[in-house]
């Protein structure tokens, strides 16, 4: 029997990320000036960052 190639593993991880207030921190797609911008945003205190690691 052959071996399942890398791609069709179902194993995922998903990381969740949290602000300092105690809020979960979600990615949102904003589209501005004719640009889309991706950011995150607390969910608790409307805080907004680049990538969900600048919350710590």
């Amino acid at each position: 029997m052959a071996a399942a190639s890398k791609n069709s593993r179902t194993s995922s991880s998903t990381q969740k990320f949290f602000c300092s207030c105690g809020g979960e921190v979600k990615m949102k797609t904003l589209f501005e000036n004719g640009k889309i911008k991706n950011v995150a945003e607390c969910e608790k205190c409307k805080r907004l960052e680049r990538r969900p690691s600048d919350f710590k």
